[in-house]
């Protein structure tokens, strides 16, 4: 059996070791893992009447407006209010896709399918901010 100081020693050579390789490690934002995080800048949403041009033919569209305080749960749909059957004519709001109320058997529902009701994880509000990462993508233009 291995004594208490030899086990010590193994646990801080390994605690130094694992210390050093984070030290080599770079977040997206460039800095090293080991260094202090800053306040993030407070970013806004971009809001852009009539939406934003989509980049490829599948692309769920983006939100061109904030949604941070939309509740989206099992009571309530706060996107729905808008852009709902019987309410996106009023509010002047583009219905959701047909293809949110199919569901997964391909069978037409009267309301969203269950699998398309939770909106943001498709779709997203933009900011203004830098990319993390550099990107070269070009659209269907």
């Amino acid at each position: 059996m291995k004594s208490i100081p030899a086990l010590l020693s193994m646990a801080l050579i390994i605690a130094l070791s694992s210390y050093a390789a984070m030290a080599e490690l770079q977040s997206l934002r460039g800095d090293e893992l080991t260094t202090p995080s800053i306040k993030p800048q407070r970013l806004t949403i971009i809001k852009q009447s009539g939406g934003f041009e989509r980049s490829f033919k599948e692309q769920p569209p983006m939100v061109p407006h904030e949604v941070d305080k939309y509740p989206i749960n099992l009571r309530a749909n706060r996107c729905l209010s808008c852009h709902g059957k019987k309410t996106h004519q009023v509010k002047k709001s583009p219905l959701v896709s047909e293809s949110h109320f199919i569901n997964r058997s391909g069978e037409k529902l009267e309301s969203i399918a269950p699998g398309r009701y939770f909106c943001t994880q498709c779709h997203a509000p933009q900011l203004n901010d830098r990319a993390l990462v550099e990107n070269d993508f070009k659209g269907r233009h």
